[in-house]
């Protein structure tokens, strides 16, 4: 018989052995815990995510009225995360808001992995229908450092509420 302290290191092992080989078989979609590797993401050109977002009925803008990647005024797609695009199509279906995009992968937001530049967020105008279905749907789960509140879906994607915009973080399509 095992000593009770080897069962318990080897039982601990065991339940990291299957969590990594849950987190390296886990498809795409799937949300990354923070400790995990950012997994592999499909990237879409602007004219795809165009298309998609024409098709389901979803607007843009821009204050600079432009779509270049490296000018802080414009609403790039270019480098989108497939992901991204199939969540702003989930939440104008599950919603029934209409959604306009002011924010995408340009230059001029804040770093980091799971940013604007690289793929992860998108930038939506606010408006009663969105404000209401957000709050009401989706868990309030505190604050942003900036004081942003903050409310996750039930897919893992977090929405926070900035001054004059809602900021989304997409790690999933959102049950496309």
């Amino acid at each position: 018989m095992r000593h009770p302290r080897v069962r318990s290191v080897l039982a601990a092992l065991s339940l990291t052995a299957g969590a990594l080989t849950a987190v390296a078989a886990a498809p795409a979609q799937a949300a990354a815990p923070a400790s995990a590797p950012v997994p592999l993401v499909t990237k879409i050109s602007h004219a795809e995510a165009t298309a998609m977002f024409q098709a389901a009925g979803i607007t843009w803008s821009s204050s600079g009225n432009c779509s270049d990647r490296d000018n802080p005024t414009c609403t790039s797609f270019e480098q989108l995360n497939l992901e991204s695009a199939q969540g702003a199509q989930t939440l104008k279906s599950a919603s029934g808001c209409a959604l306009n995009i002011t924010g995408g992968t340009e230059t001029g937001h804040a770093g980091g992995t799971y940013s604007h530049w690289n793929g992860y967020k998108l930038d939506y105008s606010l408006s009663g229908c969105l404000d209401g279905y957000i709050t009401g749907s989706f868990a309030y789960i505190g604050e942003r450092g900036d004081g942003a509140p903050l409310y996750e879906s039930g897919s893992g994607n977090i929405y926070a509420l900035e001054s004059n915009h809602w900021d989304v973080t997409y790690y999933n399509c959102g049950g496309c």
